[in-house]
């Protein structure tokens, strides 16, 4: 099959691989109809993220049809339409049994083209199926479903809840890409007084207005002036971090107020000054995560129906063999425009995967 494989930072290629055969019985093969990019494959790609090594696939997110199972899959058979999660399950250790699957210890977590190959490929092996895919409603476009495979379940999960934002907040999301489009997006649901938004381009500042946000403010242009001109002084209530550079996270130190929230989304590659002599008495609560996708079921039946602005996000979509391509369009998203990259993949013939012995 072909599959678009890490060669180390700054090598990467579209190219032919092994096709993936179920390896235990808790495995689905799935093959891949449409696919996304993350900002998380830019990182791998520039070496931000050592444990990649030369030879994954890349790739997190997919929705796709089941073609095969092994032996103890209960929940999907093949002919199933999926939604691949981000994060892989094994149900039985201690953090998939408190729903924190992105801390699995029993070889889920985060490992989709980070410690194993990905979805950015023809065919995709997942591990521990039964609650590492999800069945899609049949109302629900590919299109549209894959942007639940990640950056909606991290946002909101990462960002709004760990944030607590509730009503009547002052909300500011620092950083207006796919992740913190949807951030402001899933702030709306709790009733926020505000929604401000801080980015450098002009037009994602414009799709943050699209997507809900009351008020911008151009990261160059004193943006913590314009947060305290609307909060008395105070500062926000919630900040959300969605870039995950130090510049961005020592502005969501200085615009949240005391006794607020800050919750990091973004996913960082170097040290960040924690400034300690100013916060400590600012009663502030600094939350990290590596999403867990324990919402993602209640987020497919709000996308299914009509509640979340998923393919709102899509700006750009090539086939499946124009990965390269997409990835030029979705690292060059300030001249180009792009916030979400779907690849979708024609109708294939049918193919029976190899099945290890």
């Amino acid at each position: 099959m072909k599959a678009y494989v890490f060669h180390g930072p700054g090598q990467s290629a579209w190219e032919d691989v092994p096709d993936p055969g179920v390896q235990e019985p808790t495995d689905a093969i799935v093959r891949v109809d449409d696919v996304t990019l993350c900002g998380t494959d830019l990182h791998i790609l520039k070496g931000d993220v050592p444990e990649v090594r030369p030879g994954t696939v890349l790739g997190h997110e997919a929705v796709g049809e089941i073609v095969d199972v092994g032996g103890d899959v209960r929940t999907v058979r093949p002919g199933d339409r999926v939604l691949v999660s981000c994060i892989t399950a094994c149900g039985r250790c201690r953090y998939c049994r408190e729903g924190t699957y992105g801390q699995c210890r029993g070889g889920g977590g985060w490992i989709l083209g980070h410690l194993i190959d990905g979805t950015q490929a023809e065919y995709v092996r997942v591990p521990y199926a039964d609650l590492s895919v999800h069945p899609l409603p049949s109302a629900l476009d590919g299109k549209d479903a894959v942007l639940l495979a990640d950056i909606f379940p991290t946002s909101y999960e990462v960002g709004v809840l760990n944030g607590q934002v509730r009503p009547g907040d002052t909300v500011a999301v620092v950083g207006a890409g796919p992740v913190g489009l949807a951030a402001v997006a899933t702030a709306r649901l709790f009733a926020p007084e505000r929604v401000i938004a801080v980015d450098l381009a002009a037009a994602r500042l414009e799709a943050a207005k699209h997507f809900g946000a009351d008020a911008v403010a151009d990261a160059r242009e004193a943006p913590e002036q314009l947060v305290a001109d609307l909060t008395g002084g105070l500062g926000a209530d919630v900040v959300v971090e969605a870039v995950g550079v130090p510049e961005t996270f020592e502005l969501c130190t200085r615009i949240v107020r005391p006794g607020g929230h800050l919750a990091n989304v973004g996913v960082h590659g170097k040290p960040v000054t924690l400034h300690l002599e100013d916060l400590w008495i600012k009663n502030v609560t600094i939350t990290t995560g590596l999403v867990d996708t324990y919402s993602t079921p209640t987020l497919l039946r709000m996308a299914a129906a009509g509640r979340l602005p998923t393919g709102q996000l899509v700006t750009h979509t090539f086939p499946l063999n124009h990965m390269e391509e997409a990835y030029d369009v979705f690292a060059r998203a300030a001249d180009t425009g792009a916030l979400k990259v779907v690849l979708g993949e024609e109708p294939h013939e049918e193919v029976v995967p190899y099945r290890a012995a």
